[in-house]
């Protein structure tokens, strides 16, 4: 059983499916850090000073009793959507490249050798049938 579970863990899929996982929440930090620290601010100053991440809708204020606020964090919602957007054109841009370099690939591949056809085999035994 152990010999098993080692095959399958040594398999190449699972390791680049591994490897795959943690660049892409390597990448889903770089992607959150530059929309909420680059982008956003940007966002923030051509619309007047605005801060995404703190825009909502309050629907119950906070009370000194220790009642929560309940509120709508829209802007969070705007900030991740944003996140996804950036991360899914990236994904698009990497799946697109890589689509073009395997046609590529299959367009590069040489033809086999162009034998003879069928009527050109048949005609060289009927000549040989003559012959012989």
């Amino acid at each position: 059983m152990f010999k098993e579970f080692k095959e399958f863990a040594l398999k190449g899929n699972l390791i680049d499916t591994a490897i795959a996982f943690v660049m892409g929440a390597a990448f889903g930090k770089v992607v959150t850090a530059f929309v909420e620290k680059m982008f956003a601010p940007v966002v923030g100053l051509i619309l007047g000073g605005v801060n995404l991440a703190e825009k909502k809708w309050v629907l119950r204020a906070a009370e000194e009793g220790g009642r929560p606020e309940v509120a709508i964090a829209w802007g969070e919602f705007i900030t991740a959507s944003i996140d996804f957007l950036v991360v899914a054109f990236v994904m698009f841009m990497v799946i697109k490249a890589m689509n073009a370099a395997k046609r590529k690939e299959v367009e590069a591949a040489p033809a086999p050798p162009a034998g003879p056809s069928d009527v050109e085999l048949l005609a060289e035994i009927r000549d040989l049938l003559k012959k012989g």
